[in-house]
């Protein structure tokens, strides 16, 4: 795989991961429609690495006040504590995704990969956050966050396990049906990411360092650092973005890629 191969993926890695427009449905086609072959699972998850750094950086400061408000209350679930209450939520949402992609790694994913199933998301999931993002309040933040709210945006996490869905797309939908405003629901998204994406990596360069593929396990490196760059800037801009605007760029942007790619793949263009 070459390097300017693994330069472009973490680009539309980067751009990709926290906006509601699924990475990796755009991972996918980027093999498709490009003439580059497919970089299977472990590259795409060294891509993902890439942005949970991102996003530890760019929250570090929220980061911070789990870990010490955690180490002060001895990680008992102490929920006056906002911070130790947030990461007792964060644990709690993943919980869902972690047992739904086990049994994805025993069932196996390659149907997920299909061109129709990634359009028809898309599409589908597109309406529902529009929906979602312009009838509902905007009232809530974090230290509203209730267990129930959690675990129903950790739940609609699991969605996600299907490209074309967006894993940030369909958890920020969520939160938008539960009321929380724009900016902090994204920020919750970004947060949830991080144990989900460390337990996936730590599985994978396990795998990759087993298997003795060590030229494979240099690509993944360069993923990461590539990835990292490009999600930092997307964090940044999407925080921006969120505190004056709405989804709806991200609306129509999903709508036209999957009408192309639904076109496309019924054999009409």
């Amino acid at each position: 795989m070459a390097d300017m191969h693994i330069f472009w993926l973490a680009l539309v890695q980067g751009l990709t991961e926290f906006l509601p427009v699924s990475s990796s449905g755009h991972l996918i086609l980027f093999a498709k429609y490009t003439s580059y072959a497919d970089q299977g699972q472990v590259i795409d998850i060294a891509l993902h690495i890439g942005s949970l750094i991102a996003v530890v950086l760019y929250f570090w400061r929220t980061i911070k006040q789990m870990l010490v408000e955690l180490w002060q209350h001895k990680f008992l679930p102490y929920f006056k504590a906002d911070g130790v209450k947030l990461a007792y939520y964060i644990l709690f949402a993943t919980l869902p995704a972690i047992v739904i992609g086990g049994i994805m790694k025993y069932v196996g994913t390659e149907w997920t990969r299909s061109t129709k199933l990634i359009g028809w998301l898309l599409i589908v999931y597109s309406i529902i956050l529009w929906f979602a993002d312009t009838k509902f309040s905007t009232r809530k933040t974090l230290k509203d966050i209730t267990l129930f709210d959690a675990l129903c945006i950790g739940f609609a996490q699991c969605m996600a396990f299907l490209p074309g869905t967006s894993r940030s797309g369909i958890t920020i939908t969520m939160g938008r049906f539960l009321g929380y405003n724009r900016s902090e629901v994204a920020k919750f998204s970004m947060l949830l990411s991080v144990p989900a994406i460390f337990a996936a990596g730590i599985l994978a360069f396990y795998e990759i360092t087993q298997g003795g593929e060590i030229a494979r396990l240099v690509m993944a490196y360069q993923a990461v650092a590539w990835s990292f760059v490009f999600s930092f800037l997307a964090i940044f801009l999407m925080m921006q973005w969120l505190r004056r605007a709405t989804y709806l760029p991200f609306v129509i942007y999903r709508i036209l890629l999957g009408s192309f790619l639904l076109l496309d793949a019924y054999g009409a263009i």
